[in-house]
């Protein structure tokens, strides 16, 4: 399926613009997605201003979220108790237009002109639509939106209505709590969907408006977790408003007049959120909280472009002689600055502030795949995301306790710090969430050499990570050291013995800690970790030579591959039951596992891993193309790679999973960004040095990016047969390439690469348990 590439007279190929000149029905929703604007702590969906119009609308607030018991069906000691799910906080982007008696709707009226656009270099939304009314009047209606980033609560909208002859013009701007409104329940059909609440989510505190202006309180029924709103209007001419009403459900200010031809009705639309612990106090009026981050319109617009200005100079990523992806890769790099720019000590939504998708939950995702980008490109933005996640370290602690380890054993997926996940195998037993934080504590600590945060938080983040797999795992029979009862990455395959993933990660959550010169470590403690990460039990199928997933992988029946493509996902079409006793992959595990300790394998491992894993890799997650092509440029496979990178870049532009109305896939995102730094560029860290291996593809002319380490700005560019580092910014920097060190500085340096040639593929032996499986690399 493809929606973006299969019509490019629709959405043509801009390479700083997502572009749709032409409206159709049927893809509202996921195009709501694509258009939509946010800052990490407030997002707004790209929806169409007329509520006809619109078709899953709405607006968030990262962390915003309302609980409840979860039932289970049959109950069980250490079970999730609460459930959390982000809530759609009272929408302000909502207008109806009525002229000369005609509400205008890209359904009902008709249509001369559209074009809608969102702007990767000012962050600004606009829609143009040119209307043939039945009056016999030609309209243009033009509709521009921004978020704030100096008051991260604020946003911008302005709409203008200009006419080709004198009409008489209706205009009501309106806020909407739909939160509380009935719709259909998708969470029963589709476990990445979210659910909706049966009963009232916010309760109003304080409705009030008057002159244009709207000031507006609610709680959260269950959290008590509280949100303020104001409002203001102005226009131009300067009209007194005909109307201001004020609802639990909808407020609005309505605006009658005639307007004539040669002066445009202008409205801008100023809008403030306010919520967290600074509006949660009894005595602190939430929406006068959210009046002080009112702004001029146009101010907010400066901001915005202003803020992306600097954004671009240090992040954008070219690649030459590629338009197409060009755009699909400024559109990925857009939606991670929107989902982490102002989030400030926050988590990270898998799909960010543009969706309700995965009922708004943080998870692994953003440590393995975020945070890599976070670290190199914006080093507070990741250390905020690890101050969130010591945030929640008491509850991580008490978590531990109930399941019988110690340490800290952190939630599978959560806002506020419980487990949120029901399903516990595909859930609480992802241990390996434990080594995400670590790994990710201990790259920022790598790149950024931050001394204050590795004695502080850092340090207790490895050092109650480690004290949770020593008690998790231990010491069998044969002298090993094993951890039973996990699930890793891949979901298709639950609660195993010795996951290959998790035990890798591990010893490195082991060794990390170890290697900590922190007074909270006893010298006992320290030795039982070594020994632990040296003796790690790691699955190894002798006849097939190739790291066994789990150690009973290579024993499971292989799945059959003439399944029809219309059963995929097969999490929709068959239980997990059939599903976890054959031989088949969601996504990238042992393979992973190999990317991230890269250092840890020799190339004939990675290649065999890869050569055996990769066709039997689904692909059903979002969190898998990314992976596989990374590891496809490692071994060589220079066409694998290319077609895998290009999957994930598409992911949420084409809606290939059918899933994009939600929200982004903000983990993807996240990974297109590692495919072109790691895959292409083969950047690999936490070793002596950066270290750089490139595998340009023969149909790239180039590849330039920014990187931030160790306090320089490292510009490294690509192009076929060399690599030039520069430090634009900063001292001296050492750095590896293909095994040569080579000091970079203020002048550019420039390395000629030899090709290298692409690997025979494995030939696996036949007539083995595992026969039957497609062994075909590239399959998928």
């Amino acid at each position: 399926m493809a929606l973006i590439t299969a019509d490019r007279e629709r959405f043509p190929n801009t390479p700083w613009q997502l572009v749709e000149t032409r409206h159709e029905q049927g893809s509202a929703g996921t195009l709501e997605t694509l258009f939509a604007l946010g800052n990490g702590h407030l997002g707004i969906r790209g929806a169409h201003w007329a509520p006809a119009d619109a078709d899953l609308p709405g607006s968030f607030i990262n962390g915003l979220h309302e609980i409840w018991d979860i039932k289970h069906a049959e109950n069980a000691f250490g079970f999730a108790r609460t459930g959390q799910r982000i809530v759609y906080i009272p929408d302000a982007n909502n207008f109806t237009v009525v002229i000369d008696g005609e509400a205008l709707s890209l359904a009902e009226s008709e249509v001369l002109e559209y074009r809608r656009s969102v702007d990767f270099a000012t962050g600004a939304y606009e829609c143009r639509i040119r209307w043939q009314c039945r009056s016999g009047a030609t309209v243009t209606t033009t509709e521009r939106r921004a978020v704030g980033f100096r008051s991260r609560g604020s946003l911008g909208i302005s709409l203008e209505v200009a006419a080709d002859r004198q009409v008489s013009l209706d205009v009501t701007s309106t806020v909407s709590n739909r939160q509380d409104q009935p719709v259909e329940d998708h969470s029963n059909h589709d476990p990445r969907r979210a659910g909706r609440h049966a009963g009232r989510v916010l309760l109003p505190l304080r409705l009030d408006g008057g002159d244009g202006s709207l000031r507006l309180s609610w709680e959260a029924a269950e959290s008590k977790q509280r949100v303020g709103l104001a409002v203001d209007h102005w226009t131009s001419p300067g009209h007194q408003p005909f109307d201001t009403l004020v609802d639990q459900d909808e407020s609005s200010v309505r605006y009658v007049l005639a307007a004539s031809a040669d002066e445009p009705f202008r409205l801008e639309k100023s809008v403030s959120y306010a919520a967290g612990p600074a509006v949660q106090d009894d005595a602190v009026d939430a929406a006068e909280v959210a009046e002080t981050g009112l702004r001029p319109v146009q101010d907010i617009f400066e901001e915005s472009e202003a803020h992306y200005k600097d954004y671009w100079a240090t992040s954008d990523i070219v690649v030459t002689g590629q338009p197409e992806l060009q755009q699909a890769i400024r559109w990925n790099l857009f939606q991670l600055a929107q989902a982490t720019a102002r989030a400030d000590v926050a988590g990270v939504p898998a799909k960010g502030v543009t969706g309700s998708g995965y009922e708004g939950h943080y998870f692994w995702d953003q440590e393995v795949y975020i945070l890599p980008y976070l670290t190199y490109t914006n080093p507070d933005g990741a250390r905020q995301v690890l101050e969130y996640r010591h945030g929640i370290l008491p509850d991580a602690k008490i978590r531990a306790k109930e399941l019988s380890v110690d340490g800290a054993l952190f939630p599978w997926r959560t806002i506020n710090g419980l487990e949120a996940s029901a399903y516990y195998a595909a859930g609480t037993a992802q241990f390996h969430i434990a080594a995400a934080i670590a790994f990710a504590t201990n790259r920022y600590l790598w790149a950024t050499g931050d001394t204050s945060f590795r004695e502080g938080m850092g340090a207790e983040l490895l050092i109650e990570t480690a004290r949770m797999w020593i008690s998790l795992g231990f010491f069998a029979k044969d002298g090993l050291f094993h951890i039973h009862g996990v699930t890793g990455p891949d979901e298709y395959t639950a609660v195993v013995n010795d996951n290959l993933y998790t035990n890798v990660m591990a010893r490195f959550n082991l060794r990390a800690a170890a290697a900590l010169e922190h007074s909270g470590i006893t010298q006992e403690e320290r030795q039982l970790w070594q020994a632990a990460a040296n003796l790690m039990h790691l699955p190894f199928d002798e006849r097939m030579q190739v790291h066994s997933q789990d150690n009973d992988f290579m024993t499971l029946e292989p799945w059959d591959w003439t399944t029809p493509r219309s059963k995929y996902p097969l999490l929709l079409h068959f239980h997990p039951l059939v599903i976890y006793r054959h031989q088949v992959l969601k996504q990238a595990d042992t393979v992973l596992a190999m990317f991230l300790q890269w250092q840890d394998f020799s190339a004939e491992e990675k290649q065999r891993a890869f050569d055996f894993y990769d066709p039997i890799t689904t692909g059903d997650s979002t969190l898998s193309a990314c992976v596989q092509g990374i590891m496809a440029a490692e071994v060589g496979y220079a066409g694998e790679s290319l077609k895998h990178f290009t999957d994930a870049a598409f992911i949420d532009l084409d809606d290939t999973h059918g899933n994009t109305i939600d929200g982004v896939h903000i983990a993807s995102t996240g990974g297109v960004w590692s495919s072109l730094v790691c895959g292409f560029a083969g950047l690999r860290d936490q070793g002596p040095l950066p270290f750089f291996d490139p595998r340009l593809p023969a149909e790239w002319e180039g590849l330039s990016f920014h990187l931030r380490i160790s306090g320089r700005l490292l510009r490294v560019e690509l192009t076929q047969g060399a690599i030039t580092l520069t430090v634009s910014d900063g001292d001296p920097l050492d750095v590896d390439v293909r095994g040569s060190k080579v000091t970079v500085g203020s002048d550019p340096v420039r390395v000629e690469l030899a090709d290298i040639p692409e690997p025979e593929p494995t030939v696996f032996p036949t007539g083995l348990p595992t026969a039957g499986i497609p062994l075909v690399r590239g399959r998928n």
